[in-house]
């Protein structure tokens, strides 16, 4: 089953009177459970190819239909919902908030929808990316990569099907961004999310199953075999990040 539908998507902005084209014509399917990498050089349009794929923004024509549902059809408190159900968001700037402790922000999802076993299902994930033991401290107490890990857990926290991670490591360390990448990929084993990454990494994406090419407003698939399997995802590691 396709978790992913896009069908001659277009997205395009007005600048100084003049059109520029982001997206054209893009139609693609991705299964569930695959690793898919989006590719590309600054400003072609991955982020924004992200933001239509979780409902955050609208194309000029076409359609995005993520598990089953076609989100033009949506209103917005129906596309809130399908994010809060269906779909995790990693950012690269962690968006955490700070006056909440890692626990607190990895549960805040659940609460907000309402469930009673947040704050059991979030030190679950918290141990999951090896910060059990950081659970009481806060964002501004944490290093780079432990604030990516803990939005990593926030964004899997609610079972979603389908993580889009925009620059994941991209203001990370290499050692940092290394224990980042595989705790991606053995989630995406271990649960059979679906990934779908933005990254300039090309060793990155060439871990995913697939790695996609945005050029001049085009997807374009690159055909590779994905490097070795990702380690198991890393447990209470020493603060080395």
């Amino acid at each position: 089953m396709n978790i992913i539908e896009l069908d001659r998507l277009c997205l395009h902005y007005s600048l100084n009177g003049a059109r520029i084209d982001v997206l054209r014509d893009v139609t693609l399917s991705i299964p569930a459970g695959q690793s898919v990498a989006v590719a590309g050089p600054s400003g072609s349009g991955k982020t924004s190819l992200l933001l239509l794929l979780a409902g955050l923004e609208q194309p000029a024509s076409g359609h995005v239909t993520l598990d089953g549902v076609r989100l033009g059809e949506q209103g917005r408190d129906a596309l809130a919902d399908l994010r809060r159900d269906r779909i995790g968001i990693v950012f690269q700037s962690f968006h955490l908030l700070p006056s909440l402790t890692a626990l607190d922000n990895v549960a805040l999802p659940l609460q907000i929808a309402g469930q009673r076993d947040a704050y059991p299902r979030a030190r679950d994930f918290l141990r999951r990316v090896g910060l059990a033991a950081r659970e009481g401290h806060y964002p501004g107490q944490l290093s780079g990569g432990e604030q990516q890990r803990v939005a990593i857990a926030r964004a899997l926290v609610h079972g979603p099907r389908l993580l889009l991670a925009d620059e994941p490591t991209g203001n990370l360390d290499d050692h940092t961004g290394a224990l980042v990448r595989e705790l991606l990929f053995a989630l995406n084993r271990d649960t059979g999310t679906t990934l779908v990454l933005v990254t300039h990494d090309l060793d990155f994406a060439a871990r995913c199953d697939r790695v996609l090419r945005l050029h001049e407003g085009q997807l374009h698939e690159h055909t590779h075999r994905p490097t070795a399997a990702a380690a198991p995802a890393p447990r209470e590691p020493a603060h080395a990040d």
